[in-house]
């Protein structure tokens, strides 16, 4: 049912679209959803504390209550901050704006109700993008959005309204950034690779930390996690922090939506030269940060702190990105970052030394090869790494799984992992991990490697290369046998191939290109 509602509402809503490009008809669109969600959740609080303080079984009961005594309660802004609510001023409420959609001025109107509701609620402050007064969309289409919107029906439940529009919200997100291609993918990670890293990392307690966090997705699958299992949503906290300002914007409308108590730093910044969480010592991190950034060096980052196992190359970020999160890791903390496969074993401009180092001290606890196909904006693989500060199972040793074949197309352009095979892999790392089941290697996909043994392969971590290959099936068929059926059919394509080499000198010769 929620599916049709997310494919009807996205068709219509890219029908609007006209000629604006997705990049930034995505902010109109998110926004005025995250505006909807707010004005919906504060109606829906508003309707039960109306019905509780009239309810002499309730708590919230008012003894004596008058019009004018309800009215006063009512504006109570605790009730609402309690549910995580965000305060809406009656100017800025939904029906105010749906009423006008259709007047010459609904843009500015947007962006007033929008600057009302930041006043009101300084978590906000900074966060509501206000561009509707001067969104280039032809006449009456913006008015024609907001009635659109005015269709997803949030409900009266916050809980439930929550969900609905979380998943209406991550849905476009996906679409948006599959519209844009390149530019789309760089802050919005596939669901299916955010599972995995949440699913291997397990984040059910404590800080969380994401220091490339784009639109916010490593934070909502790990909620989703949390809940799915027994959890509640104040289990953890999250920090993040994000370098590009509207992206940082999304990041945290996403998060407010679902309640989630956020920190993102007082800025977007940029995480190497403006750390906004400097003194941040996380128990899980997980991270896609973008792949092989060339221009990530400036000056002041000479012997940080943070290179703990060497220099990282100046024209290439990635193993900058994985001392970080190394950094900002708790005595026991976890990390999962998403890199691209260079990283496993590139050896240029000290990485290979910065590599043997970290594999020396014995802080790489598992390596995952992706299937190919697996982003919307590029086609370079990409493997998973995990980072553990102090590993509490099987020190010395690191767990390789090639999930290389694991992949399944889902367009002709995207493949993911389905839910089994990520519960596989997260099966075997437990069991790895001596949490849960037996751990066996199995040839072709997974395998436990002793440090000795990469150092002999000179600390490369290609999965491939140690896991094997697969058994392959025997089909009893002599060898003598086999190799006479093999070369008659190599016969039978060589004669084949002979054909039609003299089939294509015919027609040349026939249009005078004799050879």
């Amino acid at each position: 049912m929620l599916d049709d509602i997310k494919k009807t509402l996205w068709a219509a809503a890219d029908k609007l679209r006209a000629n604006m490009d997705a990049a930034e008809y995505k902010h109109l669109v998110l926004g005025l959803i995250f505006l909807k969600y707010v004005s919906d959740t504060f109606a829906a609080r508003r309707a039960e504390l109306t019905r509780r303080f009239l309810d002499e079984a309730d708590d919230y009961f008012l003894h004596e209550c008058d019009d004018e005594m309800l009215a006063d309660e009512l504006e109570d802004r605790d009730y609402y901050k309690e549910v995580n609510v965000f305060w809406v001023p009656e100017a800025a409420r939904w029906e105010q704006l749906r009423a006008a959609a259709k007047q010459t001025d609904i843009g500015k109107r947007i962006d007033e109700a929008l600057t009302v509701i930041e006043q009101e609620n300084p978590k906000l402050k900074g966060i509501l993008d206000k561009r509707y007064g001067r969104a280039q969309l032809p006449d009456g289409k913006l008015g024609e959005l907001v009635d659109l919107v005015s269709t997803i029906g949030f409900g009266d439940d916050p809980g439930a309204a929550r969900d609905v529009l979380g998943q209406v919200y991550e849905y476009f997100l996906g679409q948006f950034a599959s519209a844009e291609g390149k530019k789309g993918g760089q802050f919005y990670t596939p669901a299916s690779i955010v599972k995995t890293l949440v699913a291997v990392l397990a984040p059910h307690h404590g800080k969380v930390y994401d220091p490339c966090c784009g639109s916010g997705g490593m934070f909502v699958q790990s909620e989703k996690f949390i809940e799915a299992h027994g959890g509640k949503l104040g289990d953890v906290s999250i920090y993040g922090q994000e370098s590009n300002p509207t992206t940082w914007r999304l990041a945290a409308m996403n998060l407010a939506i679902r309640g989630i108590d956020f920190n993102l730093g007082k800025e977007p910044a940029d995480t190497f030269t403006r750390n906004q969480h400097p003194d941040l010592r996380a128990d899980f991190i997980l991270a896609n940060p973008p792949f092989n950034i060339s221009d990530w060096w400036h000056g002041s980052l000479e012997g940080d702190p943070r290179w703990l196992y060497g220099d990282p190359p100046q024209g290439n970020a990635n193993y900058a990105w994985l001392q970080h999160m190394l950094h900002h890791l708790g005595p026991v903390g976890r990390a999962g970052i998403v890199l691209a496969n260079g990283s496993m074993s590139s050896s240029q401009n000290n990485e290979g030394q910065i590599r043997a180092a970290m594999v020396e001290a014995d802080v790489v606890e598992v390596m995952i090869a992706l299937p190919g196909q697996l982003f919307f904006n590029t086609q370079i693989p990409a493997c998973l790494w995990f980072l553990a500060k102090k590993k509490t199972a099987r020190p010395g040793e690191v767990l390789f799984i090639d999930a290389r074949k694991l992949g399944r197309m889902i367009s002709r352009v995207q493949a993911e992992l389905t839910d089994e095979v990520i519960d596989r892999i997260a099966a075997t790392v437990a069991a790895w991990r001596g949490e849960a089941g037996d751990y066996a290697d199995q040839p072709g996909y997974c395998r436990s490697v002793a440090l000795a043994e990469i150092a002999g392969h000179g600390h490369v971590l290609t999965p491939g290369r140690y896991v094997g290959a697969e058994a392959v099936e025997d089909d009893d068929e002599a060898f003598a046998d086999k190799m006479r059926s093999l070369t008659e059919k190599l016969g039978e394509q060589m004669a084949k191939g002979a054909e039609l080499d003299a089939l294509i000198r015919q027609k040349l010769g026939v249009l005078g290109y004799e050879f």
